[in-house]
């Protein structure tokens, strides 16, 4: 159960009623702050909407995040939504087999960037190595976008968590589907 209460439209001033034009349970959390909820959104809606990276990409960062995180909201929320963006079931299939050290078809350069994703969720930051490699792989401005990306997402998952914010019933699904692990 959340430790704060999901607003609803009705509940904010009418120059934050946008803030939940997607009415999900995090956003219905954060706007308990508005203009926090403002900035955050705005981040996230670059990392969606404006950046060039390769939305498929991205998706995979973020599922990395979810599952070394166990957060059942982003991974339940980004699976759905890593359909949307080319995301098959059987790439999900690979990341978790991947992050097992499992051989998967994954072409070389999903495998590093979900390598990338797990250094700076379980280290920090990536390995020289790994920058190099993603760096020659998709220049500069987009190994930036994937840095924003996987770190806003470590944010996300720590969010989530802190706030305990609820799986939405039509996402649980996809938690049924591909399980995190105890």
């Amino acid at each position: 159960m959340a430790r704060i209460p999901y607003l609803e439209v009705a509940d904010l001033a009418d120059e934050h009623k946008d803030l939940l034009k997607r009415p999900i349970w995090l956003a219905k959390a954060l706007v308990n702050s508005p203009n926090a909820a403002r900035a955050f959104f705005g981040l996230g809606g670059y990392i969606r909407h404006g950046s060039k990276l390769d939305s498929r990409l991205r998706e995979l960062a973020i599922l990395q995040v979810g599952w070394l995180a166990k957060s059942p909201y982003e991974w339940s929320h980004h699976v759905k939504l890593g359909h949307d963006f080319g995301v098959t079931d059987a790439d999900v299939q690979a990341l978790i087999d991947d992050t097992d050290g499992k051989p998967t078809n994954l072409d070389p350069l999903s495998k590093l960037v979900l390598k990338a994703a797990r250094e700076m969720t379980l280290d920090g930051g990536m390995s020289d190595a790994t920058f190099a490699a993603v760096q020659a792989a998709l220049g500069t401005e987009l190994t930036v976008d994937l840095t924003i990306a996987i770190a806003t997402y470590n944010a996300v998952v720590r969010i989530l968590a802190t706030l305990k914010i609820d799986v939405e019933p039509e996402y649980q699904p996809y938690l049924d589907q591909f399980p995190l692990r105890a």
